[in-house]
């Protein structure tokens, strides 16, 4: 797999995000599979691995320690902190006290002695930023952290925590059916060097055609909960995929391959990271990371996909609430 930049850290040119092997999509059903998809990605020159403390309330951040345990140098690690659950429901933390217990837990729970990329998973509403990147900023003096990212962030943001501490990556939702970062976050961290990391380059599975009803979704599967998902808003995108289906049948490649060739194509700064618990659509998405598009082919896939064609928000209102803060 050729390699690209997140600002000066060198990552294959596809990562691998580990949320649904613990958590979203369905029950945790196959550890071991898990295992060996993690594996076979790092056969394939994937470097990038991506948890988060939250995923399975931690189980995913020791799934992926098991996993890399004896293969740490062929890994490039990262993790994020910020999103709590609670008895009263989902909220946002920054204080540095928290951000300094997350590397902690984080680095137990993984089993290393430092993470090479550690994201501030959503902006807190109640804690100046300044304050979170300060914390942030002196795990990497005391080399528990080599390079920090901020997720799902709006352009101000970025800006005010760049400021405290050179910002590696942003990693925010980016696909052909969610491509509202390129009005103002994209240009920023491009103006200051940042690179970028889109998580569900496939729009949560639904671009590669598997799901063509909500009964085709597990029953705890969070799809189910999201408006893009509902059957009304699902039956007017599902019209998206047939016509990237088509398109793809002429390269001889599948709708989930051109989709995300798509976004490879974003630039030389994106690194997409395309989540999955299963060896044979990791080397489906492997195979899309050197899948070359033309400048005609690009403006076909966009046209066949509009972003206004999208049905539905991204998120409920009780997630909605902590993007793009």
């Amino acid at each position: 797999m050729p390699t690209k930049k997140l600002r000066g850290l060198e990552v294959g040119a596809q990562g691998l995000g580990c949320m649904g092997m613990s958590q979203a999509y369905g029950v945790r059903d196959n550890d071991d599979e898990s295992i060996a998809t993690i594996h076979r990605a790092l056969e394939l020159g994937v470097t990038l691995i991506d948890t988060a403390n939250v995923y399975g309330r931690g189980a995913n951040e020791e799934l992926v320690g098991r996993a890399i345990a004896g293969r740490r140098d062929q890994v490039v690690l990262a993790t994020k902190f910020g999103i709590v659950f609670t008895d009263e429901g989902r909220s946002v933390r920054g204080d540095a006290a928290y951000v300094k217990q997350s590397c902690e837990e984080s680095l137990r729970r993984l089993g290393v002695d430092h993470i090479d990329l550690y994201y501030q998973h959503r902006v807190a509403p109640d804690v100046p930023i300044e304050e979170t990147w300060g914390a942030l900023a002196e795990l990497v003096a005391e080399g528990k952290v080599r390079h920090l990212g901020i997720s799902e962030a709006s352009a101000e943001s970025i800006r005010r925590a760049n400021a405290v501490h050179p910002v590696t990556a942003l990693q925010s939702e980016w696909s052909l059916w969610t491509r509202g970062i390129e009005d103002e976050v994209v240009p920023t961290c491009r103006e200051l060097g940042i690179g970028i990391v889109p998580f569900s380059p496939l729009g949560r599975g639904f671009l590669t055609g598997t799901v063509t009803s909500t009964d085709d979704l597990p029953a705890d599967d969070m799809r189910r909960g999201m408006p893009r998902f509902e059957e009304g808003n699902l039956a007017s995108n599902l019209a998206i995929v047939e016509a990237l289906r088509k398109l793809a049948a002429e390269k001889g490649v599948t709708a989930g391959q051109l989709a995300l060739a798509w976004v490879q194509h974003k630039g030389e700064d994106v690194v997409p990271i395309p989540g999955t618990k299963r060896r044979t659509y990791l080397e489906e998405n492997v195979a899309a990371a050197t899948l070359e598009l033309s400048e005609e082919d690009i403006e076909r896939i966009e046209a066949a996909a509009p972003a206004s064609a999208v049905a539905g928000e991204r998120y409920p209102a009780s997630i909605a609430r902590n993007v793009g803060r």
